[in-house]
């Protein structure tokens, strides 16, 4: 690990606001631990717990919720870091807070507060975990007093930076999220009032937007965990069978939500070759531990064979080190298209059910009408922290963001129990 930390520099270690050592008796720990202390004790981490991934989180004992999910790509983002010899505390770190800024009923919660944040400066679930990290989450304050937020490092928060670019610079909308929800909204990460902190970040970085290599294991981490467990999630809930897909049904759909370049005959020959991975079921699961253990088996081997994969290419195409901007990380394009044929068999089974469609709709309408009550009634009905930042707001476009702030810290529950309360007569 002394070999790893030596390749990040005192710029990489600097903080918004420097912060004296920890008292002598305290254990010693290195700057990157400190923030992945930080995450993890933050109130915004421990509230993913009752935050939709795909279903809710209550719908079931069994499916991922945000925080279940956030452990996953923590795991898988470390594990890939150190075989690379990136700074695996930093890609935890940066696996862990990424989803931090995901509203309640997650990409839905998502598009909805989008929405009716336009007057604001839209909304965005990777701008709002910056705007965490930096500013609503208590832990430092500079010297007139205002919030830095956590007080994070520079090569961490960069690592959290998924979208390095603001609206203004965004890529036209497109495709789907990883929920199945169509992308309405570009993506960014940063908002307009946040730029300073966003600015300081990026602060020895390339022009453009090109991401740091531990962001760009993050990212990874975060496609591989959700292709495979959104799979294992669904064929446990009896929705999908491994042994019996509706290929032309599952074609279209992979075609229609993420690579509508690809022909049968390709997608044909991927899925063989997953299906000659030694665990992949010879039997439809049928919920004895078994077969469970089964499923577990072939989660395993698939994140174990997309992330050798990449660091084989990663490997190849360069000699590191692959630290910040020496170096990027390389998806070959056969795993690219392996991970996507086992997002289409999810979202053709999973994502496309009637039942939750309906069910996205009523969540959308929920959280509409408790952002209007609460422009209405605020700062009378806020939380004591976003009361502060509505007085010191100075215009409706301000007072509109802590409203929208308030309503995304929210959980699912919290969420639907804040409407039943506001809009009862």
């Amino acid at each position: 690990m002394e070999e790893v930390e030596e390749r990040y520099d005192a710029a990489d270690r600097e903080r918004i606001v420097p912060e004296p050592p920890k008292r002598v008796d305290a254990p010693e720990r290195k700057p990157f631990e400190r923030d992945r202390a930080r995450v993890v004790h933050a109130a915004s981490f421990r509230r993913l717990a009752a935050k939709t991934q795909v279903v809710g989180p209550q719908s079931d004992d069994f499916v991922r919720n945000r925080l279940t999910h956030s452990l996953e790509v923590a795991q898988i983002a470390r594990d890939l870091s150190r075989a690379l010899g990136t700074h695996p505390d930093i890609a935890e770190t940066a696996a862990l807070a990424h989803d931090l800024g995901h509203p309640p009923f997650g990409h839905n919660g998502e598009r909805a507060l989008n929405r009716l944040a336009a007057d604001c400066g839209g909304f965005e679930g990777n701008a709002q975990t910056l705007r965490l990290l930096t500013r609503l989450e208590a832990k430092t304050a500079d010297p007139t007093g205002t919030s830095v937020g956590l007080n994070l490092t520079r090569a961490t928060l960069d690592a959290c930076t998924k979208y390095p670019w603001p609206l203004a610079e965004a890529p036209q909308p497109g495709g789907v999220h990883s929920d199945g929800m169509t992308r309405e909204g570009s993506k960014f990460g940063v908002y307009d009032d946040d730029l300073a902190a966003f600015r300081w970040l990026r602060k020895g970085a390339p022009p453009g937007r090109r991401r740091c290599v531990e962001a760009q294991v993050m990212d990874l981490a975060d496609d591989v965990a959700y292709s495979v467990h959104d799979v294992e999630d669904g064929t446990v809930a009896g929705k999908i069978d491994l042994t019996r897909l509706d290929r032309a049904g599952v074609w279209e759909t992979v075609r229609a939500w993420y690579a509508p370049d690809l022909d049968d005959d390709t997608l044909d020959e991927v899925l063989a070759r997953l299906q000659q991975i030694g665990s992949w079921p010879p039997s439809s699961y049928d919920g004895t531990r078994g077969s469970l253990a089964a499923l577990k088996n072939l989660t395993s081997d698939l994140i174990g064979r997309f992330c050798g994969a990449v660091q084989q290419a990663t490997f190849q195409a360069s000699d590191g080190p692959f630290v910040r901007y020496h170096a990027d990380l390389v998806i070959p394009a056969d795993t690219w298209i392996e991970i996507t044929v086992l997002k289409g068999i999810a979202a053709h089974y999973v994502m496309q059910a009637d039942e939750r469609v309906a069910l996205q709709e009523r969540q959308r309408e929920l959280l509409t009408e408790l952002v209007t009550v609460l422009l209405d009634r605020a700062p009378d009905e806020l939380d004591e922290a976003f009361v502060a930042d509505w007085n010191q707001s100075a215009d409706d476009a301000a007072r509109l963001r802590v409203v929208v702030d308030q309503v995304a810290s929210l959980t699912d529950a919290s969420a639907a129990a804040w409407h039943a309360r506001l809009t009862a007569p």
